[in-house]
Formats: C-alpha cells, sequence, structure tokens
C-alpha cells in the first residue's frame, strides 16, 4: 500500500471502566513498538503524545449509577478537538486508548471533518459489546457503554454530553463480533437499525462476507471510515489485558483478516484502539497483537510475519 502519514494521539482514560489500568494503554502500545513497526512499513509517523485532561465542571445525573461523569465529559471535550484536527492534517489519526469512552470525543471529531468534505461517516465497531446504551439505560454505570448511542444523535444527552457538530447515521454503523448485549441495548438495537453481526452470524457465516458487503458499502458512498477496535473483540485466550473478557471471541486469524481486508479496501480513515489493560496483561502480549493487527490494517502481510515466542 502507498505510505500513509499516521498521527499517534495517546488517550489514558479510565474513567468509563469499571476496572483502573486502562490509563497505562497508550504507553503500552508504544512500548510494544507501534510507532517503529509502522515506519517499518514505510508510513511516516508522528506521536504527538497523550491528550491532556483539561479543568473538570462538576455533573451531576438523576442516574444515581453513573460514575465520574465530569471526568469522562472532559475527556470527550478535549478528545474531539484533538481528533477534528489530527484528522485535518494526517491521512490517519490512530487514537491509543484508554477505555472505550475515549470514542465519545475521537468519533465526533472525525465526523466533524466528515462533514466539512460532504462525506458520510462510517464506523466499523469491533467489540464484544454494541455499547449503545444512554445516560439514562445504563445499571453499571460505566460510561464506555455509551458511545454508539451518543455519537448516532439518540436522545438522553442534551446539556450533559457536548453538542454533536455532525452525528454518524446509525444505518452507518456495522458491528462485528458482538457477544454480550443488555437488555435495553438489545431494544436499541432494533430501534435504531444498527448493522449488527454477533459471533454466531460470524460462526455461521464467516467473518469475511458481512464485512466486504460493508466496505461496499462505504466505498459506493465515498464515505470515511472510522475503525474502531476494542481489545475484547478478540478471544480472551488470545488477549487476555482487558477488564470485560467475554469467551467465544474472534481468533487470531479472524482477526488478522478483518484488518487484511480493511487494509485491501484503502478506505480507513482513522482507528481507535482501545480497552488495553496493561495490568491485566501476560508479558505484553495482548499490546504486541494489538500491534500486530495494527500492521496488518497498514500493508503487512503474513509472509512478513516472523515468527514469536511469547
Amino acid at each position: 500500500m502507498k505510505s500513509l502519514s499516521c498521527t499517534l494521539i495517546g488517550a489514558p482514560v479510565q474513567s468509563g471502566a469499571s476496572q483502573p489500568g486502562c490509563i497505562m494503554g497508550p504507553d503500552a502500545f508504544r512500548t510494544a513498538g507501534l510507532g517503529e513497526t509502522l515506519r517499518a512499513l514505510g508510513h511516516q509517523v508522528k506521536d504527538l503524545g497523550n491528550v491532556s485532561l483539561p479543568s473538570l465542571v462538576s455533573r451531576d445525573h438523576p442516574n444515581p449509577a453513573i460514575h465520574d461523569l465530569a471526568e469522562t465529559i472532559a475527556w470527550a471535550e478535549a478528545l474531539t478537538d484533538a481528533a477534528y484536527e489530527a484528522a485535518q492534517n494526517s491521512d490517519l489519526p490512530i487514537f491509543l486508548g484508554g477505555d472505550h469512552s475515549l470514542s465519545i470525543g475521537t468519533i465526533p471529531g472525525v465526523t466533524r471533518l466528515a462533514q466539512d468534505q460532504n462525506r458520510p461517516q462510517f464506523v466499523l465497531w469491533l467489540d464484544a459489546h454494541p455499547d449503545i446504551h444512554t445516560l439514562n439505560s445504563t445499571e453499571s454505570g460505566n460510561l464506555h457503554g455509551t458511545p454508539v448511542s451518543y455519537f448516532t444523535g439518540q436522545p438522553g444527552f442534551e446539556g450533559v454530553y457536548p453538542p454533536l457538530a455532525a452525528s454518524v447515521s446509525p444505518q452507518n454503523v456495522c458491528m462485528l463480533g458482538i457477544r454480550s448485549v443488555d437488555p435495553a441495548e438489545r431494544e436499541a438495537i432494533q430501534q435504531t437499525g444498527v448493522d449488527v453481526h454477533d459471533m454466531r452470524a460470524i460462526d455461521e457465516h464467516g467473518i469475511g462476507k458481512p464485512l466486504k458487503a460493508f466496505l461496499k458499502r462505504v466505498q459506493d458512498a465515498n464515505g470515511a471510515l472510522h475503525v474502531s477496535l476494542d481489545v475484547d473483540f478478540l478471544d480472551p485466550d488470545i488477549a487476555p489485558a482487558v477488564g470485560t473478557t467475554v469467551p467465544g471471541g474472534a481468533t487470531f486469524r479472524e482477526a488478522h483478516l478483518v484488518m487484511e481486508l480493511l487494509c485491501d479496501s484503502g478506505l480507513v480513515t482513522s482507528l481507535d484502539m482501545v480497552e488495553l489493560n496493561p495490568f491485566l496483561d501476560e508479558r505484553g502480549r495482548t499490546a504486541k497483537l494489538m500491534v500486530d493487527l495494527c500492521a496488518s490494517l497498514l500493508g503487512r502481510q503474513v509472509l512478513d510475519r516472523k515468527t514469536r515466542s511469547f
């Protein structure tokens, strides 16, 4: 593939999750050699370091389960601006998390640029969970479960989360690998029309067919494509470093096939790498696998891979 300008932006967010540790995620990706790996593939890489958390403004919500609301909103505001700027100035901004609440900021930021360019924004959500709760429906209070409802413009966030400059049409969201869905999320999926392929569907039909169909839609629409890759998309046997492990996730080859098909398409315009909790890892194996997946997205082929001993 052609050389791309890639911008790495750390988002050490852990306010949206229940377990501490994601704050270390961005530096774990760097330690695992993400920048060096992408440069070796011929890409230009600029690491902007970690986004800083701005001053907090006290926030309240009637749902008593919600925690760390002020901090999550502050991260969202900072990351929206950082994502918009990075998307303007590079071919591929890569956001290093941090828990999945960072997408409350990153996706609205890149979607704002897509609107400026008069292009529809598409999102590929690679996750065990649909993260389509609202502030009212979440029972855990973990705000990493709310990004999809928010950036698709569902009601219930007004006056709390930052106003959206542009939203993503629910019909432009494709979810792969889903296998843990709350009742409220099931209802939201039915109401919004988000395209969901759970692990049973993948078991029956393979992971390539629905992805290829989605990529054709993106291409036909001249869309911008954001990929949001959660560690728990992967089976915990190969990627243990996540606080929300759900058995039966994507295999090593399924995950690499997704990245290779994305690479072949040439459609990806931004990327989240989220929910890496190094505190739960085994000698960095999850961080290294995530870096390898990013390398597949950016052109590394099977014959380029060296045998690794964990």
